[in-house]
């Protein structure tokens, strides 16, 4: 059974790696998260709920729909801060003077 989304009140299925819905923006932004490695109904369900989880979106679970929870951020400020310094953070933070 494919995985149903509910985001901006449009909704949306997942089946088989592909996005189905009539709003051709919603299913082209969703379309560009595609995981097509996504076929068991389990790995439809994550997807969808990866997928709602970006646009702030809710999922089909039963007979209601239920918020998706947001997934965790990709890029992290201690991936460019050095460890106890995020004022150090920046694209120009290399013309700082060093002391």
């Amino acid at each position: 059974m494919p995985a149903r989304i509910r985001i901006y009140g449009q909704e949306a299925t997942f089946a088989q790696g592909r996005w189905a819905c009539a709003d051709e923006t919603l299913q082209a932004m969703l379309q560009a998260l595609a995981d097509p490695r996504a076929t068991s109904p389990e790995a439809e369900f994550k997807h969808a709920r990866y997928a709602a989880g970006r646009f702030g979106g809710q999922v089909a679970v039963g007979d209601g729909w239920e918020a998706a929870p947001l997934p965790e951020p990709e890029l992290r400020l201690e991936d460019f801060a050095p460890s106890g310094r995020p004022q150090a953070a920046g694209w120009l933070s290399f013309l700082r003077k060093r002391r």
